[in-house]
Parts: C-alpha cells; structure tokens; sequence
C-alpha cells in the first residue's frame, strides 16, 4: 500500500507501508486511546457551515448547550448521525499526558474534560484530577480504563489482570445447531416474539448473588449488574414459583431462548393452545413478549433449558482444556515462569533449573485462559444447582 504525503512546503513524496506499519501504528492508537467526549459542532464542523458564518466552534460556547456524561462511562460508543447541534459526540483519541497513565482498579486520578478552559487554559482540553486518599509524591498516577474485563484489556491494551473482578464469560448456542433442531422455523418464530438473545454475558459480579456467593471483589458501582428473574406467571396457577429463583444468575433473555429450543412436539401444541386462548376473546393482537415468555415457562419449566446450559458450558470447558489442560495446568505454567519478574542478575542462576521464562504476551493469554476456566467452572456449579433443584421441584 502506498500513502502520498504533501508537507506545507509543497514537496510531496511516496511511501510503501507495509501491513506490519500498520500493525504498528493500529497498536499505539488502540492501545492508549480514550472515549473522548466533544461537541457535535467541533467533531463535525462542515455541518456548520453557513449557520455559523466562519464562527469557530470551539471557542464560541456561550450559546451552545453541552452536558458532559461522565467520563468514567467509556463504554459510550462514538456516533456519527447526531443531528443535534450542540449534543455531544464520544469520540476515539490520543491525549498526549493522560495515555502515560496506566489501568488501576483503584485509580489514583481521573481525568476530566474542561469545556470552557478555566482550568487548563485551552477549552475542550482534558485534564487529571487527583484523589485526596492516593495524593502525595513517588505515588505512580494511574486511571481508570473502564470496568473492562481480561480479554477487552488484552485485545485493546495487551495486559491482563489477576483475579480481575470485570472478568465475564460468554455463552452462545450455536446457530447452526439450532438449524438442525426439530421445528426449528417455528421456534425460531417464537424466539423472535420473545426478544431472546442467542448469546448472553456473565460478569463475574453474577458469583456474589448466586448459590454459592463467591466473594468477587466487585467494585461498589452505581450500574450494578443483576440477572434477569424467571418468568412466574402461571396460567393454570399448578406452575409454582422456584425456589431458587432468587438464586438464578443466569439472564432470562438468554434462558427462554434455551427453554424454546428444547421443546418438544406435545410442548409446542401445548404453548400454541395458551397462546390462542390469550387473544381469542379479546381483541385482534398479537401476544406480548411478556406473555410468550410466560406461556413457554408455564408448558416447559426450567429443566430443558438449565439442562441445555450445563451441557453448553461443559462443551466450552472441554474446548478451553483442549491441549492446555486444567486450571491446574495453566497455575503450574504461570508458577513457572515468574523468572520474569526477577533481577537480572539471577537470571542466570535460575536459567536451568524448572523456571521458564515467559514473554509479557504468552502469559497474559495463559492468565486470560485461565480465568475463563475459572468462570466456566464457577458457572456450571450454579447452573448444576439450579438443576437439581428445578427436576427435584418439577420445574
């Protein structure tokens, strides 16, 4: 690929760039950019033109109203059809100072924006603002990235976090499984109906609310994540509320999809039969999601679908263990290679002993893997629970 560039001076000149220039370049823009939140007319100023009259938009504030969310929520994704003047527009970008700053859980500043340059002196500039309890000098200033779990930070930043509490696990069903399964087009229908979800997120904060309460270490936020309640309608009121469902961390959006699939014939007439009783003496409509949800749970219960759940995580922990082995494995490899970490000058001593060194990328992946053995584990202890009590209960 070759990129023409034209200085000021007028001389112009051709450059090859190879993909590895652009691996080079990909990697020291996505690994110290931030959300940056800026105004609509700044991001887009030829939307301005011939409203504004060559009035420069960023320095010209006293008409225009901005509210800046804050900037701890980097999970703002930039957008480019805001028609609104004056709405603010999150953006990718380097800050020159704040990207020296490394992730901390518990970061010693934040980093703010300084709409009308009372502070910095330049308006729309960005700023760090120290906290009171981590104030004082020698102290390294580090920041928050966002609550990012291990492979986000790896695959935007390339480091990892031990025991990092924004850890999640993704499941899926597999569509093309799904393809394959009996009555799939109508299944697929009511799947639509419901708005379930394929695929489904589990934070590792869901640990500390289920069975076994495993202490997360979660940082107190005000977006707590909780998973979404079992339906417990019933139509015939023989459909009892579980016991567990207090319990279940596992969210609803997901879980019904999973209830669907696994229906059987009998299941489907049964959950059609409800459903044309529902809007047979009422006006012309369709059911609700609400209500779709709720017809499926009252036919089926939650068995099939926790049954399909413990085997969809088992399948994940076979792959995971496939030629790396057990969490066991992964702690061995990682225990060692902290050769790493020592002073030069033993290096040496420890070179032929059962130490190995390791490179910063390989154990980052081991330490990613290993925490997805860790929360697929920890997820299938509560998705077997919730199992044996939804059979022992009839559920």
């Amino acid at each position: 690929m070759a990129i023409q560039k034209d200085s000021t001076l007028g001389a112009s000149f051709v450059s090859e760039v190879s993909f590895e220039d652009f691996l080079w370049a990909n990697s020291v823009f996505w690994s110290r950019a931030l959300n940056i939140p800026l105004p609509h007319a700044y991001v887009f100023p030829q939307s301005q033109e011939g409203q504004d009259c060559g009035t420069s938009s960023l320095n010209d504030t006293s008409d225009e109203k901005i509210e800046f969310i804050n900037v701890k929520d980097e999970k703002r994704a930039a957008s480019t059809t805001l028609p609104i003047q004056g709405e603010t527009v999150w953006v990718e970008g380097l800050v020159p100072g704040i990207d020296f700053c490394n992730h901390g859980l518990k970061p010693a500043a934040t980093w703010e924006v300084d709409r009308t340059g009372s502070i910095a002196g330049v308006p729309y500039s960005m700023y760090l603002l120290a906290a009171e309890s981590n104030s004082g000098t020698e102290k390294e200033i580090s920041i928050s990235y966002g609550n990012k779990g291990n492979e986000e930070l790896l695959y935007l930043y390339g480091f990892v976090m031990d025991d990092n509490p924004d850890d999640y696990l993704m499941v899926h069903y597999p569509v093309e499984a799904f393809q394959s399964a009996p009555f799939f087009d109508t299944k697929a229908q009511l799947i639509e109906a419901q708005k379930g979800e394929m695929r489904c997120l589990l934070p590792k904060s869901l640990l500390a609310h289920g069975f076994f309460q495993v202490n997360t270490q979660q940082k107190e936020r005000d977006d707590k994540i909780t998973a979404g309640q079992v339906c417990n309608y019933s139509w015939s009121g023989q459909r009892k509320i579980p016991s567990y469902v207090n319990k279940l961390v596992f969210p609803d959006d997901f879980l019904t999809v999973l209830r669907t699939i696994a229906m059987t014939e009998d299941q489907l007439f049964q959950v059609s039969s409800l459903l044309q009783e529902l809007v047979a003496n009422g006006e012309e409509r369709q059911p609700s999601d609400t209500e779709v949800r709720a017809a499926i749970w009252e036919v089926c219960g939650d068995s099939g679908a926790l049954q399909l759940l413990v085997d969809l995580l088992n399948t994940k922990m076979m792959d995971l263990e496939e030629g790396t082995g057990s969490e066991d494995a992964d702690d061995e490899l990682l225990n060692n290679a902290q050769v790493k970490k020592m002073p030069e000058s033993c290096i040496s001593r420890v070179q032929n002993d059962s130490l190995e060194l390791m490179s910063r990328n390989k154990r980052g992946s081991i330490v990613y893997r290993r925490g997805q053995k860790q929360l697929v584990r920890l997820f299938l202890m509560e998705a077997e629970s919730a199992l044996h009590l939804s059979l022992s209960e009839g559920n």
